[in-house]
């Protein structure tokens, strides 16, 4: 392994306290030669150089505040393969007092999130209905809250759909979507527009699609950094497939996901192999009422990088297959409507790096669906990476609260964006 050692910790304890290493076998977060670290990549400032950096297997966890660097979550051979394309890695070394950072109790765990839920359900019945749309690979349910106002309009009102927590340590998505069920509850009936909107739209909020995940990274007391969910993978004592890698469009194309089960970002063995993706898709698929997809908008909450992406990842080009001028102008209007709301950067998908096989691409490229990523608080990892304070939740949780009215907003015509409802929706808009 020829990538430097950092030697001034005191300088990156943010970064540490972003990403503590995880706690796991080698074989479960690495190689048989280590288990997975963290590196600095300075040189990468293209989104084709960042793609090259990704397609090592490595997982790419932030782009640096001047576009010319990157912070991965990599092996040790990863990083010597970053290294071998001409970039500057540098090992971040983790002070043994910040080797085990401890859960914040300001998070909700698997099992307090179901209490929440529950509650909300219980406390509006009128409002919220719980349902699962199927298990996990260990098991757990995958909870489904479906919010609604006045039934006049029926099985004719849009849906929209909001998805959490594919990735196992991004635990502000998950308070993310306790703000969301708390927003379009108690505020029915009290706030004019969630009122009008909540009465000509369905909510679906997925609160955690990772739940195995979510309750391995925390279950010792101490963050384990844990991405993937818990899925053994035939043939490997590797753990764990990237639920954000493994869903069937374009799976696997254009080498932004990896094949091997070591990585950060494997694939699975094949499209919906992970089990979580699969009854997702299924639930999805389960919302065309008469041949027509009901679900009309998505965002999949994700942490960090303050950025709204909209498809597709797996190729650089505006426009292709399944994706006009029209439906990508419509995107991109969205994505920059609701980023002048939360001051994040709005862009597509694959301007940051190529990606297969992701949530986006397929809700758009398979079932028509307009569909974003946020990436959440913070913008970097010197605000804390995937484990920020607890402090932030309430400010960064509410800081999505415009774009996400304004997406269900539009929800009965997204194309009504750029004045073309006439053309795409008639007389429905």
């Amino acid at each position: 392994m020829r990538a430097r050692t950092l030697l001034t910790p005191l300088a990156l304890v943010p970064l540490f306290l972003a990403t503590a290493v995880s706690s796991g076998s080698a074989a479960e977060s690495g190689t048989p030669e280590g288990p997975d670290r963290q590196y600095l990549v300075e040189g990468p400032e293209t989104p084709q150089e960042r793609t090259q950096v990704a397609r090592t297997g490595a997982s790419v966890d932030a782009v640096g505040e001047d576009a010319a660097s990157v912070t991965v979550t990599a092996t040790p051979g990863e990083a010597e393969a970053i290294e071998d394309l001409g970039h500057e890695v540098t090992e971040v070394p983790v002070p043994n007092d910040l080797l085990h950072q401890p859960v914040d109790p300001a998070y909700h765990t698997y099992d307090e999130l179901t209490g929440v839920v529950d509650k909300v359900v219980a406390d509006f019945p009128s409002l919220a209905e719980k349902t699962s749309v199927g298990s996990s690979h260990e098991g757990r349910d995958i909870m489904a809250v479906r919010i609604s106002g006045e039934e006049e309009a029926g099985e004719d009102k849009p849906e929209v759909l909001f998805t959490h927590q594919q990735h196992a340590r991004e635990v502000l998505t998950v308070e993310m979507a306790i703000y969301l069920l708390t927003m379009f509850t108690e505020e029915y009936g009290s706030d004019e527009r969630i009122t009008e909107l909540l009465d000509s739209r369905t909510i679906w909020i997925l609160p955690s699609v990772n739940p195995d995940g979510a309750v391995y990274d925390t279950e010792s007391g101490s963050y384990r950094n844990w991405r993937k969910n818990r899925q053994p993978n035939s043939g490997s004592n590797a753990m764990g497939t990237d639920l954000n890698r493994n869903w069937d469009y374009n799976w696997g194309c254009c080498g932004g996901s990896s094949g091997s089960p070591y990585s950060q970002t494997y694939r699975g063995a094949s499209p919906e192999s992970a089990p979580e993706v699969n009854v997702v898709a299924d639930f999805v698929r389960s919302r065309v009422v008469d041949g027509e997809q009901r679900i009309t908008a998505h965002i999949d909450f994700h942490t960090y990088g303050e950025l709204v992406l909209w498809p597709y990842g797996y190729t650089y080009d505006e426009t292709g297959p399944g994706m006009s001028r029209d439906d990508y102008d419509a995107h991109a209007e969205l994505g920059e409507l609701m980023a002048e709301t939360n001051g994040y950067t709005p862009q597509q998908s694959s301007d940051l790096y190529v990606t297969d096989g992701s949530i986006n691409d397929w809700m758009w490229g398979d079932q028509g669906i307009f569909s974003f990523t946020f990436e959440m608080h913070p913008g970097s990892f010197t605000g804390g990476g995937f484990y920020p304070p607890g402090g932030v939740i309430e400010e960064e949780t509410a800081r999505n609260r415009d774009a996400v009215l304004d997406l269900t907003a539009y929800a009965d015509c997204p194309y009504r964006v750029i004045g073309k409802e006439a053309e795409y929706c008639g007389s429905a808009a």
